[in-house]
């Protein structure tokens, strides 16, 4: 009888739980990584924006000679 429930396939509790265990920990240390990743892209994209803004301002500079008025969009 002892053959035969060893012989049986599949996984034993303790084994999934193992599994379980380790995706946790892989997860608990991916996602801060991961949340670090897109603040540093978000950041990325406002420098690059703030840039090309700065850049469209020194062009209209370049052809009217002035600076363009700030509006007040209230």
């Amino acid at each position: 009888m002892l053959n035969k429930l060893r012989s049986r396939k599949g996984f034993t509790l303790i084994e999934l739980l193992i599994v379980v265990a380790i995706i946790g920990i892989l997860a608990a240390i991916a996602i801060p990584q991961f949340s670090a990743y897109r603040e540093k892209a978000f950041n990325a994209a406002s420098n690059s924006d703030i840039k090309n803004w700065k850049t469209g301002q020194e062009a209209y500079k370049a052809d009217i000679q002035t600076y363009p008025a700030a509006y007040d969009i209230h």
